[in-house]
């Protein structure tokens, strides 16, 4: 059997991670379970990754390869600055739906990394991961539609994050998709209160950009 080279290993190791924190919990997500699931030896996991918090940075960084293609897909449609963010926060909310213990993983992984110390600066990477990808989405959004936003784009996608972080905790708790849906009806009538007409701005909406990859 042609040896895995350890780079091709630590990415399998990842996807098992992930698959076992989404449907057993972060605290079933031991080597052990992680290498099983990955088909994989225990020597391996020590061979492609030091340890397990190590691995959940990877982890992490996969989530946000996902979000970052949701979030791409959702441009495409939207003729207006309110549009544009309630089709974001609609494509977002359909990816949590497809798969709710993908974002219930993120947020234990977030509460698990703020209490070791050796682990304190993972949720402040996390986040800053989080923030740029919104900046991104935010100004892609404004360049397609010709317009400007009226406070600082790192201001107004740290507000799109926070929005977003309720948006997923309130589904995951109550599965309330018509709430849901209101909740971004409203947060897009916020968030667009923002937008201000540019002076290029465009008859028509380009071909939607793409979101540039965001460093984990």
């Amino acid at each position: 059997m042609a040896r895995i080279p350890a780079p091709a290993r630590r990415a399998a190791l990842a996807e098992a991670a992930l698959t076992v924190i989404a449907r057993d919990g972060l605290a079933a997500a031991t080597t052990r379970a992680i290498t099983a699931e990955a088909g994989m030896s225990l020597a391996s996991f020590h061979y492609a990754v030091a340890s397990r918090d190590e691995l959940l940075r990877d982890v992490i960084a996969l989530v946000l390869d996902r979000e970052r293609a949701a979030a791409s897909a959702s441009l495409g449609y939207a003729t207006t600055p309110r549009d544009a963010i309630r089709s974001a926060l609609r494509g977002y909310l359909d990816h949590v739906r497809a798969d709710p213990g993908l974002e219930q993983a993120m947020f234990e992984l977030t509460q698990h990394a703020l209490r070791p110390p050796h682990l304190a600066d993972l949720p402040a990477e996390q986040y800053r991961s989080y923030h740029a990808l919104a900046a991104q989405l935010l100004e892609a959004g404004a360049g397609a539609l010709g317009f400007a936003w009226r406070i600082p784009v790192p201001e107004l996608a740290r507000l799109m994050v926070t929005v977003t972080d309720g948006l997923t905790l309130a589904w995951l708790a109550d599965r309330d998709d018509a709430a849901a849906e209101r909740a971004i009806e409203h947060a897009a009538d916020a968030l667009a209160a923002f937008a201000a007409e540019s002076a290029h701005a465009a008859p028509h909406p380009p071909v939607p950009p793409t979101i540039q990859e965001v460093p984990a």
